[in-house]
């Protein structure tokens, strides 16, 4: 299938069904940019959270990664790939690639500010140094007229944004030390990253292939693919766990972690790991052990 023949078919199927913006949106994909801040809250025990620089930065990543989610549209409409993608921004935009460029810009820009405006507050222009480089290999994943994640390192570039980036840096703002928690924190999201962009891909591999999309699925397959984002989630609860067990959180909720996640493991072992499944049961642990944590005060 070539380019025109893909956009073809995207007209086609345009005309006759139109995108919402709940459904372009597509709000459970922006968990993966608000968990890492809960997990900060759980994990930051030794010294206190500076909680409202910390939702502010959390927000900025959303804006960030919802500016990525835009541009990735518009690049694989672009190129051909992910064309039987019905929640797409173009789609939305009604193939106006214009409002589509300016509308993933305007939030880019946004996430931006924001976070500047937290350093600002914090006085820690020094995360910058770590921020500023990974926010550009963001941008780079999705951009130009041969994006990062049509490349071999697409995959390092997501473990990158998604652990040292966003956990790292949210750490890091919210008052807390380059310690073992920073590393292990950092590992765990690195890690849950990949495993929810590795189940994402089988199903997507043969116009991935026809637009010249170098996943982890088309050089190895959908079955190694499911396999290592299946390693990619017990290493990702393995980090958290040992992460809670030295910050010295409370038997209950190491437990209560313990038993959520080790379900999800269970669940993912027995089907197909779907970036839904994964994406939902990670959240419901480490939720679940926030409210558990609350209640015991």
């Amino acid at each position: 299938m070539t380019c025109n023949q893909a956009e073809w078919l995207s007209l086609k199927s345009l005309a006759n069904s139109q995108t919402s913006r709940w459904q372009a949106l597509n709000p459970a994909i922006y968990l993966i940019s608000i968990l890492p801040g809960l997990a900060v809250v759980l994990l930051a025990r030794q010294h206190p959270p500076w909680i409202f620089g910390l939702a502010l930065a959390t927000f900025a990543v959303v804006l960030l990664q919802h500016a990525i989610n835009v541009f990735n549209d518009l690049s694989d409409w672009r190129l051909g790939a992910d064309v039987e993608k019905m929640d797409s921004w173009v789609r939305f935009h009604q193939l106006n690639l214009s409002t589509v460029t300016a509308h993933g810009t305007v939030s880019f820009v946004a996430g931006g500010l924001l976070g500047l405006y937290v350093l600002h507050r914090s006085g820690q222009y020094w995360i910058l140094a770590i921020a500023v480089p990974l926010v550009i290999l963001g941008y780079l994943y999705n951009s130009g007229s041969k994006p990062l994640s049509y490349s071999k390192a697409g995959e390092w570039v997501t473990a990158s944004c998604y652990g040292p980036g966003v956990f790292g840096c949210l750490w890091l703002v919210s008052g807390q030390a380059i310690d073992s928690t920073y590393v292990l924190g950092s590992v765990a999201f690195a890690a849950l990253s990949l495993s929810l962009l590795l189940s994402h891909q089988p199903p997507q591999i043969d116009t991935d292939r026809l637009a010249g999309k170098f996943s982890f699925a088309v050089r190895h397959g959908g079955d190694a693919a499911y396999r290592v984002a299946r390693i990619m989630l017990v290493i990702s609860t393995l980090c958290m766990l040992l992460g809670l067990y030295l910050v010295s959180a409370s038997l209950p909720l190491q437990l209560a972690y313990m038993t959520v996640s080790g379900l999800l493991v269970i669940v993912i072992y027995r089907v197909d790991p779907r970036p839904k499944i994964i994406m939902l049961g990670s959240s419901a642990a480490l939720i679940s052990t926030l409210v558990l944590d609350a209640a015991i005060g």
